[in-house]
């Protein structure tokens, strides 16, 4: 039998990233809310895991590794921001490598196998890019199509709730500093329609990269995904705040329609 987590060894890692988040406190309020707008990212992320690893049946062990990667996804944003107040990886660095840096300059994972380690590590710095690779041992790659999941089901619920904040109360960085244009860019509408992950390089607007974020869709991996996201209403909810013009709407019933089929699917073991 191969290494099984400890609910023990959960607990220090979840120590460990409090302190860490408290470290990264200022007197600056609006900096204050961007860091806490991560770490209350990671707690709903680390929710929305245990949900998705209790709707495939994952063994108590696997689900407790595949809750430290949903703790330590996003680790990188603290300092990424600290360095470049700012969220967007193109224009600073990207947060899923410092991420995998900051756990090893840390030393965070000693104690744990080595390969437990690599599937944590593998977890965090892959659980933003634009494809998986296909070179992923099974285990790693089950872990990787998780956190992708469960990091998407919340941020879609951070652009719902952002959007009906009044400008003072919204962490800045959140919106990656994209102009608020009324306007969506045709690269990012014909992507939809081709049910494509819509690139970052084609975006320019925040519409677009609500647009960007509604064709995650097309890579989410489990049916508890889309169930969760349609009984949160959360595409709906990030819908509505799109501009309701033709070619608008009907990308957004191509996404409404793709959801509803894969929800219907049943639960597999991936």
């Amino acid at each position: 039998m191969g290494y099984i987590m400890e609910i023990e060894e959960l607990e220090r890692l979840r120590e460990w990233f409090a302190s860490y988040c408290r470290s990264f406190i200022t007197e600056n309020e609006a900096d204050n809310r961007n860091y806490l707008v991560k770490e209350i990212h990671t707690r709903h992320v680390c929710e929305n895991m245990a949900l998705l690893t209790g709707s495939i049946g994952l063994p108590e062990g696997d689900r407790l590794t595949a809750e430290a990667i949903a703790l330590f996804h996003d680790v990188g944003r603290f300092e990424q921001y600290r360095r470049f107040s700012t969220f967007r990886d193109d224009i600073s660095v990207n947060h899923g490598a410092l991420g995998g840096q900051v756990l090893h300059e840390n030393r965070v994972l000693e104690g744990l196998p080595a390969e437990e380690r690599r599937s944590i590590l593998h977890g965090v710095t892959l659980h933003n890019v634009y494809r998986l690779p296909a070179e992923l041992n099974e285990r790693d790659m089950l872990y990787a199509r998780l956190i992708r999941d469960a990091d998407k089901l919340d941020i879609w619920r951070i652009f719902v709730e952002y959007d009906g904040l009044p400008n003072p109360e919204r962490a800045s960085a959140v919106g990656l500093d994209l102009p608020d244009l009324p306007e969506c860019s045709p690269e990012v509408l014909e992507s939809l329609e081709r049910r494509e992950l819509v690139r970052l390089a084609t975006v320019k607007s925040l519409n677009d990269f609500k647009l960007l974020q509604l064709s995650w869709v097309f890579d989410l991996n489990f049916p508890a995904s889309f169930r969760l996201a349609l009984e949160r209403g959360l595409i709906k909810g990030l819908a509505a705040t799109l501009p309701a013009d033709r070619s608008v709407t009907k990308a957004l019933g191509i996404i409404s329609d793709y959801a509803a089929g894969r929800a219907a699917q049943g639960d597999a073991h991936a």
